[in-house]
């Protein structure tokens, strides 16, 4: 009897050992998990946000919301096509890429007043799709980032994560179009942290992209 007594006792510590690396490794896994879900849920937000009404620049796959006061028959959500364009009752086809909501709203209550007694237009960016940069190379998170606006590069970078250790933070590169031309921008990153560099140098537009080397 006492044999058995001694070795449950002796068995006793293994037991808890097992028992607490098995709640180690519970928690870790939880841990781990709502790490990722915190991630794509910021990831989501990112593209589900409604953009600044006066600054925002529409562009194609963005998807707008129209109200019409007392005009529920025009009152719709509709997509920003991949021609800028978005389609409405009584007006068809409107260009809405390149304005901003609030010049967007101007547009369609002018068009409205041919058919309308003082129109009352609101326009409201439900989804922000078409303000992507891209980064890759040497970042913890590379990939397409949808933005509501101009960033800069510093808030980018923070945006994925910050650099690996292998990162060049002295050569940046970003590519840009403008006009149809290709615009090769060289960034140090450091001298702008330090104040050595004017932070406007390192403010990204819409289809940049961004090498970290």
């Amino acid at each position: 009897m006492r044999k058995i007594c001694s070795l449950r006792y002796a068995l006793c510590p293994l037991h808890l050992g097992i028992i607490g690396l098995g709640i180690i490794l519970m928690f870790s896994s939880t841990s781990f998990s709502q790490e990722e879900k915190e991630k794509l849920s910021e990831k989501q937000a990112q593209a589900e946000i409604v953009a600044d009404s006066s600054q925002y620049v529409i562009g194609p796959e963005d998807i707008l919301y129209i109200h019409a006061w007392k005009e529920e028959g025009l009152s719709r959500t509709v997509p920003v096509r991949m021609d800028g364009k978005i389609s409405l009752p009584l007006i068809d086809e409107v260009r809405a890429a390149g304005l901003t909501p609030l010049q967007l709203k101007e547009v369609l209550i002018e068009a409205l007043k041919k058919y309308i007694d003082n129109p009352n237009v609101s326009v409201t960016v439900t989804e922000a799709n078409s303000f992507k940069v891209y980064i890759s190379g040497q970042v913890k998170t590379p990939g397409v980032y949808k933005l509501r606006s101009e960033v800069s590069l510093l808030e980018l970078i923070a945006m994925a994560g910050g650099f690996t250790q292998w990162a060049n933070q002295k050569k940046i590169l970003i590519i840009r179009k403008e006009n149809g031309n290709e615009k090769r921008i060289k960034v140090n990153y450091k001298k702008i942290v330090d104040g050595k560099e004017p932070m406007a140098n390192s403010i990204l537009k819409s289809g940049d992209t961004i090498i970290v080397r």
